[in-house]
């Protein structure tokens, strides 16, 4: 079998059910290890810069990222700038949301101090040349077979698919390996994506060869942390997303999300169930409102009873802001003050770039290119 059937083997296998289950036993085993050793771990994540982040956001990935960042695993959390322009034919008002973003992220609570680096990929000069390398590496046919690449050109209404497009899962490399991160927490959805890089770091490894001593490949082979997070949809019981107008910013005030929650959808059964199959719109306030008072969602149901949507409503909408008043609390102050944003990105993109300088050298070794 050829290199790249061996990676189209790769790709399909990452998100079939004996590929999931594996991955599931090599998460546990990780959890472990983070429990008793976490500083052998180096994780990778990040946002498009594209608008607020959401409540979604924070009970699907930024609550584990700092999980994981307070058990003391190093965290480089990525404000991917370039991405913006994957799909879209400008960036918007991106400054804006840049700062927003890092203001969403000091205020849950991530330690861009003692733990982690947040950066933007646009700072970064020599993480983004690893991707002319990189793209040696892999082949037109492996990335539009790529399972993202195709759910990205669908959503952008079939639209010719730009070039920066059909690189994205190299790219995604390029973020992943710069700092030899070995940790990378997934969504099912996204393991095509982490098994590109591996991908790409073993073919590095075996075409080009190692830097230094040759004891150790140049880029560690990524592990997913699969994320089990619970998934909280918008108010009108659609996939929670800035474009729909259905999403309760970590940023709104506690008035605003009061309004939105009351005209959120549920059904005419006045039984509160907790049912997600058979009552999705019910079912996600009902999670929604566990999910910021910590309890399971079917007690919370139980409690509500024969309530109805008003009460339902209620309770979510008690259960949301008394979780975010404190994180809004703290983002307003860090919003009014952009110079200490701007500080915490200036002292990032520094340590990003020492790291993305110190890799690049090691490839241009590896591939005997010092001059």
């Amino acid at each position: 079998m050829t290199e790249q059937q061996n990676a189209v083997t790769d790709l399909a296998e990452s998100t079939s059910d004996a590929s999931l289950e594996r991955t599931r036993r090599r998460s546990e085993e990780i959890e472990d290890q983070i429990a008793t050793d976490p500083g052998r771990f180096r994780v990778l994540t990040g946002d498009r810069p594209t608008g607020s982040l959401h409540v979604g956001h924070y009970f699907g990935s930024l609550r584990n990222r700092v999980r994981l960042q307070r058990a003391g695993v190093e965290t480089f959390v990525l404000v991917a700038d370039y991405q913006v322009i994957t799909d879209r034919d400008g960036v918007g008002p991106i400054r804006e949301r840049v700062l927003s973003l890092i203001a969403d992220y000091l205020a849950v609570g991530i330690d861009a101090e003692s733990a982690g680096t947040i950066f933007t990929h646009s700072a970064v000069p020599a993480l983004n040349q690893l991707m002319l390398p990189f793209l040696s590496l892999v082949t037109d046919a492996e990335l539009r077979r790529n399972p993202t690449v195709k759910a990205e050109l669908e959503a952008t209404g079939d639209r010719p698919m730009s070039a920066l497009l059909l690189t994205y899962p190299v790219h995604q490399a390029a973020d992943i390996l710069f700092c030899k991160a070995n940790l990378v927490p997934v969504g099912k959805d996204q393991l095509p994506h982490l098994e590109q890089s591996r991908v790409v770091a073993r073919r590095f490894d075996e075409r080009y060869g190692r830097a230094g001593d040759g004891s150790v490949p140049v880029f560690p082979r990524p592990d997913a942390l699969l994320s089990e997070a619970a998934s909280v949809l918008g108010t009108d019981g659609q996939k929670m997303s800035k474009s729909r107008g259905n999403t309760i910013d970590i940023g709104m005030d506690a008035d605003t999300t009061a309004k939105l929650l009351k005209r959120a959808v549920t059904d005419n059964d006045r039984h509160i169930t907790y049912d997600p199959v058979n009552r999705p719109e019910v079912s996600n306030l009902v999670l929604l409102a566990a999910l910021a008072s910590d309890r399971r969602p079917e007690d919370v149901a139980a409690e509500i009873g024969d309530g109805g949507g008003g009460t339902l409503k209620k309770v979510a909408t008690e259960a949301v802001n008394e979780m975010f008043a404190p994180i809004r609390a703290r983002r307003a102050e860090l919003a009014a003050d952009p110079g200490y944003l701007l500080q915490v990105l200036r002292t990032g993109n520094e340590r990003a770039n020492a790291i993305a300088e110190s890799t690049l050298a090691e490839v241009r070794e590896a591939m005997q290119m010092v001059y």
